[in-house]
């Protein structure tokens, strides 16, 4: 049987959601697949290479989204951006495991840069435009993180239930904070 690298990144998607992070391994992916371990090499030539082509099939939902356009409103443009991201890594088991630990491909940094362009033509500074579009990242990578381990945690008398948190509620607070300072260096 012949396998196609989309339906071994498939696969391993599949898998990832049933096992999380930790439990993908080329071994599993092969007997899902009905295939011997050294025919996934001839797709990915280790496993590294197998969680980024994963990482990169995981973000299409958010890569395809609408970049954008001149004139838009920046703060609804950010805040749209950065909940996609977030919607995106909820989509799979461990998402913001599987994307902290790969690099973005070509087409996801021409997207960014087309980011970059637009908050520097809504009248953001260079630098406040870099380190918004680092710090929305990485307050969603870790809220993401957060939230998904926190659905894996059960209670039991070491570790009674803590009080519910509204995700997505805390997540748009936080959201929110970030594009509140934010506005104070338009024009600066």
């Amino acid at each position: 049987m012949k396998v196609h690298r989309e339906n071994v990144v498939g696969a391993a998607l599949d898998l990832l959601d049933e096992v999380g992070l930790d439990g993908v391994s080329t071994r599993q992916l092969a007997k899902r697949l009905g295939v011997e371990q050294p025919s996934l090499y001839y797709h990915f030539r280790n496993k590294k290479e197998l969680l980024s082509a994963m990482a990169e099939a995981a973000m299409e939902p958010h890569s395809t989204a609408p970049l954008p356009q001149a004139g838009e409103d920046w703060r609804h443009w950010f805040l749209e951006n950065t909940r996609s991201f977030r919607r995106t890594l909820l989509m799979h088991r461990d998402g913001a495991r599987l994307h902290a630990g790969s690099s973005p491909g070509v087409i996801s940094l021409d997207r960014v840069a087309h980011k970059m362009d637009f908050l520097l033509a809504a009248g953001l500074p260079e630098r406040e435009a870099q380190l918004a579009m680092l710090a929305a990242s990485r307050y969603t990578v870790g809220s993401v993180l957060e939230e998904q381990a926190a659905s894996g945690i059960a209670a039991d008398a070491d570790h009674p239930v803590v009080p519910v948190i509204d995700d997505e509620r805390a997540f748009e607070a936080g959201l929110t904070l970030i594009v509140d300072g934010l506005a104070q260096h338009v024009g600066a």
